[in-house]
């Protein structure tokens, strides 16, 4: 009986020391999300204003005679 007691506590701090581990993964993976999704609107804004860059360009060059 005091085997198994021994046996079911190890068990439980075995999951309760997973579940910390699992809860500080979880805490770093939300944080890489911020900064990605951060740098992704960032580099989103760039796209469009290179695009708008080029679409202006674009309107100063001379027409094309075939």
């Amino acid at each position: 009986m005091v085997n198994e007691l021994n046996a079911l506590e190890s068990k439980i701090a075995e999951v309760a020391s997973l579940c910390r581990a699992l809860r500080a993964e979880n805490a770093q993976l939300k944080q890489q999300l911020v900064t990605l999704e951060s740098d992704r609107s960032k580099l989103t804004q760039r796209m469009e204003s290179a695009r708008g860059r080029l679409e202006q360009l674009a309107g100063q060059l001379p027409e094309a005679t075939v």
